[in-house]
């Protein structure tokens, strides 16, 4: 009886931490991909293309940023990296 209680005051004490700390993340992941983004500039910089497809998705994800508009911004950046990989054959991103 103690264990089940004790498990059932861990697993709800682990749910609502869980929703505190998620306040804010998508901005903050949207601001860690623009991050990533940049760090991996060497990487697509090489080709013409590519770094003109990053460099306008950079800059789309910076103006829905701006507008508030966290979930689209992440989603540009996630695609963009996605795209940064599949071209530079770095899959360990």
């Amino acid at each position: 009886m103690k264990r089940s209680v004790l498990f059932g005051l861990f697993v709800t004490a682990s749910m609502m931490a869980s929703t505190s700390f998620a306040d804010g993340k998508p901005g903050d992941l949207c601001e860690a991909n623009l991050q990533k983004i940049n760090n991996s500039k060497s990487q697509y910089q090489t080709s013409s293309d590519l770094n003109a497809r990053v460099s306008a998705s950079v800059s789309k994800a910076q103006a829905l940023k701006a507008q508030g508009r966290i979930d689209d911004c992440l989603a540009e950046t996630q695609q963009t990296l996605l795209d940064i990989q599949k071209a530079t054959g770095d899959t360990k991103k």
